[in-house]
């Protein structure tokens, strides 16, 4: 095979808490009297909570925030995500999707989640994935986000893998390009697979199987 790893970004690939986020931010928006709608918040997806709550910020009109009020807003904000995220559970974990990881790891690769998100840890654990992954890169070992590569940079090295001997599955432009910038090939699947970048556009989970065979 063409691969020894495969990183896959979280949100939107091995599961989906779009909507989660979209209620946690939406909260927030409406307190601070700021308009915040769905393409707004698909703008978010890779981005780091302290980026995002920048994004949301760009229509405030309100007194002016110091960083310290954006810290704790930003908190307050992942406080109602992480209530909405315990509404998760296995059932929030497709068939396809745990069939192919399985078959991947079958397969001899070594698999790492690659995530901006600092919950990587508690959803994988909802959805039934706590100890199944290599490895884990997210929110809580980086400094920089996508589409900076460090998340992936750093859990190739996790997996004691050359970046060039990972394939990174990714559904956010912000990701492809950050897996381009680390040396990494790019599978796109769902909103990704518009941007054209892609070195593989899977039209489904299980075409990753082909994928990594190269």
């Amino acid at each position: 095979m063409k691969y020894q790893g495969v990183i896959f970004d979280l949100d939107g690939v091995i599961c989906h808490t779009d909507e989660y986020h979209y209620q946690a931010w939406k909260v927030l928006a409406d307190k601070l009297d700021t308009y915040f709608d769905r393409e707004i918040n698909n703008r978010l997806r890779g981005v780091s909570r302290m980026d995002s709550l920048e994004i949301v910020l760009e229509r405030y009109t309100g007194e002016p925030l110091s960083q310290e009020r954006k810290v704790e807003l930003a908190t307050e904000k992942n406080e109602i995500y992480r209530q909405l995220l315990a509404q998760m559970s296995p059932k929030d974990l497709s068939a396809e999707v745990a069939d192919t990881l399985n078959k991947l790891r079958e397969m001899g690769l070594k698999l790492a989640i690659g995530s901006s998100s600092k919950n990587a840890p508690f959803i994988l654990e909802r959805i039934g994935l706590g100890s199944f992954f290599d490895a884990i890169s997210d929110g809580n070992n980086i400094t920089k986000s996508k589409p900076d590569p460090e998340v992936f940079l750093k859990a190739a090295e996790f997996l004691g893998l050359k970046p060039e001997t990972c394939l990174v599955v990714e559904d956010a432009e912000a990701g492809v390009d950050a897996a381009i910038a680390g040396g990494m090939d790019a599978a796109a699947i769902g909103d990704a697979v518009g941007c054209g970048k892609g070195t593989y556009n899977l039209a489904t989970f299980s075409d990753l199987l082909e994928a990594v065979k190269g």
